[in-house]
C-alpha cells in the first residue's frame, strides 16, 4: 500500500506550446525578410553615414536654439544593429512555435523607430533636420487620415464597405469651405461639413441596404458623383466669386493650459485646432462606443452574423443605417479638414486620393479604431518626409521622395500588416426570409 503525505504537492502540468500552422509560419517568414532587408538597409545607411554630427531641431523655427546634437554614424550603427536584431528576432523564434501577436507587434515596432532613427541620422549627418516640423506634420496629414479610417470601421464593422471616404472628404471640404465663406463661422463650416457628410453616407446605406447594389461598384460610383458635383459647382459658381465663397477662415490655434508647455510634445499636440482636439475625441469614443456599449456589441453582431444577430432580436438593417450615418459624420469632418482646418481654400480633387489612403490604414490596422490610427499616423509621417527630405537636399532624387508615401502604403497593406481578417459579413446584404 502506497502512503501518500498530506503535503505532497502535485507536479505542475507543463504549459503546452502553440504548434505555429505552416501557412502561418511562411506567412511569419514573408513578413520577417521585409523585415530584415529594411533592417539591412537602415544598418548600410548608418556604415557610410559622413558628416559627423546629425543635428535635430526641436522646435518649430528656432535655428538657434533647442537643438539635438547626435554623432550621426554611431548612433545610426548602434539602431542598425538594433533593427536587425528585431528582425532577426520575428523571423527565427523557437521552431514551430507561434510568437504570440503583442511579440509581434512590439518588435515590429522596434523595427520601424530603429530604421527611421537610422534613415534620419543619415539624412541630417552634417545638416539641421526640423524634427518639430516633422512630426507637426504628420499630425496634419494624419488628421483627416484618422478621421476617415474611423468611419471605414464604423461601416465595415457593420457590414458595410465604404468605399466613398474619398467622395465624403471632397464634398465636407467644399461644404466647409462655402459655408465658412459666407457665414464667418467656423462652428457652422463644420457642422455643415458633418451634415454633408452624413448626406453622402445615406446615398451609401440607402442603396447599398436597401436596394443591394454592390458596395464596392456603389463606393466607386459616390467618388465619381462627388468629384463630378464639386467641380462642376466650384467652376460654375465658386471660382467665379472666389472672393465671397472661396475664402474660408482656416481654424486658429487653440493651446491647452498646461499640457501645451510641456517640452517638445507640447506644443505639438496641445497647440492645435479644434478639428485635431475632435480627432482625439473621436478615436476613445469610436474605441469606447465599439468595445463597451450595447449599441458597439450590436454593431459587431451584424457585421460578423447577421442572422445570428437578428434570431436575437437585433434590428439588422436599423444598426448599419446608425453606423454608416454616424460615420458619415467623421468623414465630412475629415473633409473640412482639407480647407478650415489647413489649406483656407476649395480646389478640384483637393483630396488627392486621402480617402484611399485612409481606406490602406483601415486595413491596416486591423479594423480596429486604435489601430487605423496608427497606421494613418504612418502614412502621415512618410507623406511629411518626403517635404523635409527635400528642404535639407539629401541625394535621393526628389521623384522617389514624391512615390515615398504611396509606396509605403504599398508595402504596409501587402507585406507587413501579416494576414487580416475583415468583419466576416463586411460587404454581404442581408435580406430577410
Amino acid at each position: 500500500m502506497t502512503e501518500t503525505t498530506p503535503d505532497a504537492v502535485p507536479a505542475a502540468t507543463p504549459k503546452p506550446k502553440v504548434i505555429e500552422a505552416p501557412a502561418e509560419r511562411a506567412r511569419r517568414l514573408r513578413v520577417g525578410g521585409v523585415m530584415l532587408v529594411f533592417a539591412l538597409i537602415g544598418l548600410v545607411l548608418a556604415v557610410f553615414t559622413k558628416g559627423g554630427k546629425a543635428t535635430f531641431q526641436l522646435v518649430s523655427g528656432d535655428l538657434q536654439n533647442n537643438l539635438l546634437g547626435l554623432p550621426a554614424q554611431p548612433v545610426g550603427v548602434i539602431l542598425g544593429v538594433l533593427g536587425v536584431a528585431a528582425a532577426v528576432a520575428y523571423v527565427l523564434p523557437a521552431v514551430r512555435v507561434r510568437i504570440p501577436q503583442r511579440y509581434a507587434a512590439w518588435l515590429a515596432a522596434v523595427l520601424g523607430i530603429c530604421f527611421i532613427g537610422a534613415f534620419l541620422c543619415w539624412a541630417a549627418a552634417g545638416k539641421t533636420f526640423p524634427l518639430a516640423n516633422q512630426f507637426q506634420g504628420t499630425l496634419n496629414f494624419a488628421t483627416p487620415l484618422i478621421l476617415g479610417a474611423l468611419a471605414g470601421v464604423l461601416c465595415e464593422r457593420s457590414g458595410v464597405i465604404n468605399i466613398a471616404i474619398e467622395g465624403q472628404f471632397l464634398v465636407g471640404a467644399f461644404t466647409a469651405a462655402l459655408v465658412s465663406s459666407t457665414t464667418n463661422s467656423a462652428t457652422a463650416a463644420l457642422i455643415a461639413a458633418a451634415a454633408s457628410g452624413v448626406v453622402m453616407a445615406w446615398l451609401l446605406a440607402v442603396f447599398s441596404i436597401k436596394y443591394l447594389v454592390n458596395q464596392v461598384v456603389l463606393g466607386v460610383v459616390l467618388v465619381v458623383f462627388a468629384t463630378g458635383i464639386t467641380g462642376f459647382l466650384f467652376d460654375q459658381f465658386m471660382q467665379p466669386e472666389a472672393e465671397r465663397l472661396n475664402t474660408p477662415n482656416v481654424l486658429s490655434a487653440v493651446k491647452i493650459p498646461g499640457l501645451g508647455d510641456i517640452p517638445f510634445i507640447g506644443p505639438i499636440l496641445f497647440n492645435q485646432t479644434i478639428l485635431v482636439y475632435l480627432t482625439y475625441l473621436a478615436v476613445a469614443v469610436v474605441t469606447f462606443v465599439l468595445f463597451q456599449t450595447r449599441w458597439g456589441l450590436r454593431v459587431r453582431a451584424v457585421g460578423e452574423h447577421p442572422k445570428a444577430a437578428d434570431t436575437v432580436g437585433i434590428k439588422v438593417k436599423r444598426v448599419r443605417y446608425s453606423a454608416v450615418l454616424w460615420a458619415g459624420v467623421l468623414a465630412g469632418l475629415g473633409g473640412a479638414f482639407f480647407t478650415v482646418g489647413y489649406a483656407g481654400s476649395f480646389a478640384k480633387e483637393m483630396t488627392a486620393g486621402n480617402g484611399f489612403i485612409a481606406l490602406a490604414a483601415l486595413i491596416m490596422g486591423r479594423w480596429h479604431p486604435i489601430g487605423a490610427m496608427v497606421a494613418a499616423l504612418f502614412f502621415g509621417f512618410a507623406t511629411q518626409l518626403q517635404s523635409q527630405l527635400q528642404i535639407i537636399q539629401t541625394p535621393i532624387p526628389g521623384e522617389l521622395l514624391l512615390m515615398a508615401p504611396y509606396l509605403a502604403t504599398i508595402i504596409a497593406v501587402a507585406g507587413l500588416v501579416g494576414r487580416v481578417r475583415a468583419p466576416k459579413a463586411d460587404g454581404e446584404p442581408y435580406v430577410t426570409e
